[in-house]
């Protein structure tokens, strides 16, 4: 039985085939179309003129005259690059480029036969027979460009419906026109746009671009069930933080996908609005203001200054050193022992157009004299300390190497900081430093105390340069190494379940920028000596969280992805504090950050606890290294740990 070749060379997949390897003419067939149009506009204008007896060219070099006017045409499409937008694309900006081509090709002749009546006693061509030309022309110019564009739209563009996300616009101002563009003519497509949602119920029964306005008389759920949509993208930008918080609980509560579009440079850049539309983020559903910082006081600390980052490689280490980065330092050094993410971070900061020059140097801060080459070479003005063991698990389990890295190598630094002149040594520490629960926490709070100390005397002691300490104490950072977010992501990418520890768990938390730009922030403002909290917001429930994220994700708890109750790991509280229970606060200018008033430690006395502990901690007791942790601080109790006998 024979095969229909015909059929198949043109089958609907092959035609699609072959137009899109047109989608994109070159030049000068599109010049040559244009051409073809204007000859025909101009043969259309002669015969209607012909047939009712007027002439459309009066001279006798009639010849000369169609060149000239063809030739004058394409000057104005050289001159307003009416042939260089892509077809299947044109837009109003198209239109206007077409219309003043053509306006100027009218007032060029008009002109011209002026000039020739002037001249020559007579005209070259009946003036009204150029105006319908010229409308002929500019309408068969248009007319083609709207039915290729049409043509694409509605037969070639790859598109399998059943494939698309069903998808609202939410807004009805220009912006979410841009988006709806964008993302109808997306390559490959992901939505099929249903129409735009207007909450201020002005424009219904009206459309825009072929598409409904819809009213929201309901919640959005409701409106969006009832004519089959999947997802939202959230394009109105008068929304407030709180109204758009409200949207997405509405949606996710519901299991329909939420995107929001983050700030765009170009609304005419297609490619850039739909490469934007995004997912919601879990940091996007943090109930907080965007953060205002003094730039000038923070400018004044930082520009032409040479900085010492240390953990730079870490998650919180190297957005200090891209914030940094913005407030032109002289030098940054970005120090760390991991070589790979180092080479990483070192990587991206050298590629930001900046006159800081960056040093990248592997050091390990528990190695002094490694550490002291750093300073003798490079005498940095500013240290941000962010290097540090912070696992509770894992230094739970190893409470030598929490007190060597977190204890020693905060002290080999802050020595240092002191002898080499440092004006500023910003250290960056935890809430689980407050009352601490287990060896991670307590390690951090021994540190906080010894830079609160030395500070103390630094001043005192007229031989030492005053370097002003200053310890930035916040909670858990969203998608930081380690941090439940990115684990909760991993699971719920792998099918599940999701692990939580305890139903009731709860925690505060910020995103690695707000968290960042505090620390600059807090750096800029101490006079040394402080403990500066930040407002971390409202606790967050995490086996709320991992609800909200699997809903994120497209899921439903419980019944697609399953969430596991595994108990609370060694060290682990249910609560995190930001304070201890002695403790009170002090206000700044700064509505988010806050001082703690902690009881200030003499220094002989606690430098030679210290000693003994780091003296200890080499022969990798555990008992004798948490017994003297808990000596060095009295509110260290044990929790869910092997150590809890220590404190009966």
């Amino acid at each position: 039985m024979g095969v229909d070749h015909s059929k198949s060379y043109f089958s609907r997949d092959n035609l699609k085939f072959n137009i899109h390897n047109l989608s994109y003419l070159p030049r000068w067939i599109i010049v040559l179309i244009d051409f073809s149009v204007i000859l025909l506009a101009f043969s259309c204008t002669y015969m209607i003129f012909d047939g009712t007896g007027l002439q459309y060219i009066l001279t006798k070099h009639s010849s000369v005259f169609i060149s000239f006017l063809l030739g004058v045409n394409i000057f104005f499409f050289w001159l307003f690059r009416t042939y260089a937008g892509i077809i299947r694309h044109s837009s109003y900006i198209d239109a206007i480029k077409l219309l003043f081509s053509q306006t100027a090709v009218l007032v060029f002749f008009l002109f011209f036969n002026y000039l020739f009546e002037v001249y020559f006693k007579e005209k070259a061509f009946l003036n009204t027979a150029l105006f319908i030309n010229i409308v002929l022309s500019f309408c068969g110019l248009f007319l083609y460009r709207v039915v290729v564009k049409q043509t694409f739209e509605l037969y070639f563009i790859e598109k399998n419906d059943n494939k698309l996300i069903k998808t609202l616009i939410y807004g009805t101002d220009a912006n979410a026109i841009s988006i709806a563009n964008a993302l109808k003519f997306e390559t490959p497509s992901r939505f099929k746009i249903l129409g735009f949602v207007d909450r201020n119920n002005q424009n219904a029964s009206k459309r825009m671009l072929d598409l409904p306005i819809l009213v929201l008389r309901k919640k959005l759920p409701s409106l969006m069930r009832s004519i089959g949509a999947e997802a939202v993208v959230i394009a109105d930008k008068s929304l407030s933080k709180e109204e758009q918080l409200v949207i997405i609980d509405q949606c996710i509560e519901f299991n329909f996908k939420v995107y929001t579009i983050p700030s765009i440079s170009d609304w005419e850049d297609q490619k850039e609005i739909s490469q934007k539309v995004k997912n919601i983020q879990i940091e996007d559903l943090l109930e907080r203001d965007p953060i205002v910082l003094d730039t000038i006081s923070i400018s004044k600390q930082l520009k032409d200054q040479t900085i010492l980052i240390t953990g730079a490689a870490g998650s919180i280490g190297s957005e200090i050193a891209r914030q940094v980065l913005s407030f032109e330092p002289k030098k940054v050094i970005i120090l760390d022992q991991a070589e790979t993410p180092l080479h990483h971070i070192s990587l991206e900061v050298e590629s930001i157009r900046s006159k800081t020059i960056i040093h990248t140097v592997i050091a390990d801060i528990r190695n002094r004299a490694a550490i002291e080459k750093v300073f003798k070479m490079y005498r940095p003005q500013m240290v941000y300390h962010a290097a540090a063991y912070k696992h509770v698990p894992l230094m739970e389990e190893n409470p030598s190497q929490a007190i060597i890295t977190n204890v020693k190598g905060t002290k080999n630094l802050a020595d240092l900081a002191c002898e080499y002149g440092v004006n500023k040594f910003v250290m960056i520490s935890t809430d689980k430093a407050v009352n601490p629960s287990n060896v991670m926490g307590a390690s951090k709070r021994i540190a906080e105390k010894y830079v609160q100390s030395l500070h103390l005397k630094c001043r005192e002691n007229i031989d030492l340069y005053a370097t002003k300490f200053i310890t930035t104490r916040f909670g858990n950072v969203l998608g930081s190494n380690g941090s439940v977010v990115p684990l909760f992501s991993k699971q719920i990418a792998e099918g599940g379940p999701v692990t939580i520890t305890h139903p009731d768990i709860i925690r505060y938390f910020m995103t690695i920028p707000e968290a960042c730009q505090l620390v600059l922030e807090a750096g800029s403002m101490g006079n040394g000596g402080e403990i500066y909290i930040f407002d971390m917001g409202k606790p967050v429930k995490i086996i709320d969280l991992a609800r909200k994220m699997i809903k994120l994700a497209g899921y439903v708890p419980e019944r697609d992805i399953k969430i596991k109750i595994v108990g609370l790991r060694p060290g682990e509280k249910l609560y995190e504090e930001l304070l201890n229970d002695t403790s009170k606060t002090l206000a700044t200018y700064h509505e988010k950050i806050m001082i703690a008033q902690e009881i200030q430690e003499e220094f002989l006395d606690l430098h030679t606890d210290i000693e003994e502990l780091i003296g200890i901690a080499v022969f990798f007791d555990n008992d004798d290294i948490v017994a003297k942790m808990k000596k060095i601080v009295p509110e260290f109790i044990s929790m869910n740990s092997t150590f809890e006998v220590l404190d009966k």
